[in-house]
């Protein structure tokens, strides 16, 4: 019998075979890939989506509690500090008239300027101030007059000389600057501190030459000024971020310092609801600042990822949520 020799693969047979693989290998790839793009897209937009919620979550704060002092004495608030108004001053934390307080993209900051540097506001977007009392601290045992000392009914306190504190009773609050600090008590006289107290009497309305004294009630509460300014600033890596001027007491001085707090935010437009009116406005439409009790933040975010849309580009978002100013709020 003839026996036919062992064959290989032909040529044809063997490029064939390689189209196939070739194929498959293409359709795999091209599950991946799409995989890959809605894996990015989806984390970018959770990452979006969790910066928004930050935002909001650390704004809504300080609004609700703009122009909170912790007691009802209908915004009645005495200010002793040497760079608040009463004493000629016009720093913005030390003036209680900028509780709450907005600017539009095309009005001057007086905390922060415009510009491309780093830190500096964004142009066209807006901005907001606030000032609050920061929660409950202490309360007061005795307060002794015209000694300027406060004992506390706490046997200790986290306050520390320098820090800008607000006192309150049922009749008024009073904005003044603990000068000296001892265990269970502070010290409020006029002479020593940055920027220190114009006088030791904490009456209502502020009279800077007095010599009369006020006695808070047992039990006044006594609490940290939160000043808050929110902007929209250049961060480091020249792109954008939410930015907060906070109070910060640095060797025994408040000073306003600038932290970068969310990044990916690349705009902000602000709107105000006065109370008796229908809608909101801008903040060059506001007529009385005093009167603003809800506060419209729309923010536009932008992800980290360069690449993450379908178009190649960063996915940008824009969010809006309203938050109620609890103090003003009947």
């Amino acid at each position: 019998m003839n026996r036919r020799a062992p064959a290989g693969f032909t040529l044809i047979e063997l490029m064939v075979a390689m189209l196939l693989g070739l194929v498959v290998i293409a359709g795999v790839t091209s599950v991946f890939l799409a995989n890959q793009r809605a894996y990015r897209t989806s984390q970018a937009l959770g990452d979006v989506q969790d910066n928004t919620r930050m935002a909001f979550e650390m704004m809504a704060r300080d609004i609700r509690d703009a122009g909170l002092t912790g007691c009802s004495n209908d915004g009645r608030v005495a200010n002793v500090l040497n760079n608040g108004p009463a004493a000629g001053g016009s720093v913005w934390w030390a003036n209680w008239d900028n509780a709450l307080m907005g600017y539009g993209g095309s009005q001057a900051d007086p905390v922060t300027s415009t510009g491309t540097g780093v830190g500096q506001r964004v142009a066209g977007t807006d901005s907001l101030m606030l000032l609050g009392g920061e929660g409950l601290g202490a309360s007061v045992q005795a307060n002794a007059e015209p000694a300027a000392t406060f004992t506390f009914n706490e046997a200790s306190s986290d306050f520390k000389t320098g820090d800008v504190l607000l006192v309150c009773d049922p009749d008024h609050a009073a904005l003044v600057q603990a000068t000296g600090l001892a265990a269970g008590a502070i010290s409020h006289a006029g002479t020593g501190g940055s920027p220190g107290n114009c006088t030791a009497d904490l009456n209502y309305p502020t009279v800077c030459s007095s010599s009369s004294s006020y006695v808070f009630a047992t039990n006044a509460q006594v609490t940290r000024l939160r000043a808050a300014h929110w902007y929209v600033g250049n961060n480091p890596d020249s792109s954008r971020s939410l930015y907060r001027v906070g109070l910060v007491n640095t060797g025994g001085e408040p000073k306003p310092t600038a932290e970068e707090m969310v990044r990916g935010v690349t705009g902000m437009s602000i709107a105000y609801h006065q109370s008796g009116n229908a809608g909101f406005v801008a903040a060059g439409s506001v007529g009385n600042w005093a009167l603003v009790d809800a506060v419209q933040v729309h923010l536009w975010l932008e992800s980290a990822d360069q690449r993450a849309g379908t178009d190649d580009r960063a996915l940008r978002r824009d969010f809006i949520a309203t938050t109620t100013v609890r103090n003003r709020v009947n």
